[in-house]
């Protein structure tokens, strides 16, 4: 059922969206930025404390009031637009709403998995949740774009705020709750969570490699690749087919891991990474867009695996009472130097040139994944073993 609700949520989150850049009345450009900064930023500065939450109380009833959040937000969102009633404040507000709803629900996913999915499916329940978010990526900007023609971007908001409705009665059903941990004080829980996440140095060296990746792969990447790939035959629809390849390759990948078990599943995550300094490899040595494509399924490939080889691993090997905590650490720290990235590509390319910013962003993807690799943890954990170190 959660698949489901993360696969729909995902197809029209695109077009709720594209319907934000409908209204004209704000008054100034850096309105439509405030808006879409908001949901970000408030879930990465809330997003600690959704850990701690679903950890005490368990996943299953912050999730549910994550959703009701988002539910609320897109369906506020939607009445705005419908009636004629889009003011900055209502989306500013909504935003943020969505931003809570988002940092209550994401922590505790992982854990829920724990309880709903016997020991010996979960790698395949992580490669389907992957592969329904890549899914999304894929057929998303199509539907909302029909929903949009159909009846405009209030009609994107209202679906949406259907889904995550559907969400709530989707987890209202499952009957998977813990026992409630224990209430320590809140800077008690957090440095719980901090202790059993910097006691797994494999996790941490693949957090660590993930500062990395976003902040000098991918990040660049995403602002670099369209200005570059509007100087390719086609324009902006190399862009287009570039980011379409990216979503072809992440279903491969989930394809290609679903029901493997790797003796040594963090090497392989790992070595997948490498995928995502192909396409701008490929950018920096002026790549026509066919093998432009070609990179970027490379690295939808290696992020599926990645992914769902580190997320099984990481709910093997951690006790089921602090994940919610240890995965909040995990992405916390992995993009908190995101939205820097964004920011900063720009001027960087300005002042050392497109190609070779992201020429670094390769030589950063390979690098990074050879300085995990050495890390001795990271070979040494069996994928058949059902130890928790």
């Amino acid at each position: 059922m959660l698949r489901l609700r993360d696969l729909a949520a995902r197809v029209v989150d695109g077009g709720g969206r594209r319907g934000l850049r409908r209204p004209r009345r704000w008054g100034r450009p850096g309105a439509l930025g405030l808006v879409l900064a908001a949901v970000p930023v408030t879930q990465l500065a809330l997003l600690l404390l959704g850990g701690v939450l679903a950890d005490r109380f368990g996943p299953r009833r912050i999730m549910l009031l994550g959703d009701a959040l988002r539910c609320i937000a897109q369906a506020a969102l939607a009445w705005s637009v419908l009636t004629g009633h889009a003011a900055l404040w209502v989306f500013l507000g909504a935003a943020a709403v969505r931003g809570l709803g988002e940092s209550l629900f994401n922590p505790g996913l992982g854990s829920l998995v724990v309880h709903v999915v016997p020991g010996e499916r979960r790698g395949d329940a992580n490669v389907l949740l992957g592969f329904a978010q890549s899914a999304a990526r894929v057929v998303g900007p199509a539907a909302a774009g029909a929903l949009i023609a159909v009846g405009g971007p209030g009609l994107v908001l209202a679906v949406d705020a259907a889904t995550y409705l559907g969400s709530v009665l989707a987890l209202a059903l499952l009957h998977a709750e813990p026992k409630p941990g224990q209430q320590a004080s809140l800077l008690g829980s957090l440095a719980e969570g901090w202790s059993a996440f910097a006691s797994r140095p494999w996790l941490v060296a693949s957090t660590v490699q993930f500062v990395c990746i976003n902040f000098l792969v991918w990040g660049p990447f995403l602002v670099l690749g369209p200005t570059l790939a509007h100087q390719q035959p086609g324009g902006a629809r190399a862009w287009g087919l570039i980011m379409s390849a990216y979503g072809v390759g992440a279903l491969l990948g989930g394809l290609a891991a679903l029901g493997r078990r790797p003796t040594r599943p963090l090497v392989v995550a790992t070595l997948a990474t490498v995928g995502y300094g192909a396409p701008c490899a490929l950018f920096a040595l002026g790549a026509p867009t066919p093998l432009l494509a070609a990179g970027a399924t490379l690295a939808g490939v290696g992020s599926t695996v990645s992914a769902a080889l580190t997320d099984t691993t990481t709910q093997r090997l951690t006790p089921v009472g602090v994940l919610a905590r240890v995965r909040t650490f995990q992405t916390f720290g992995a993009f908190s130097l995101g939205p820097a990235a964004l920011a900063l590509a720009g001027p960087a390319a300005a002042a050392l040139g497109a190609r070779p910013v992201l020429a670094c962003g390769a030589a950063v993807a390979a690098a990074s994944a050879a300085a995990v690799l050495l890390v001795p943890s990271v070979r040494a954990v069996d994928g058949r073993d059902d130890d928790r170190p």
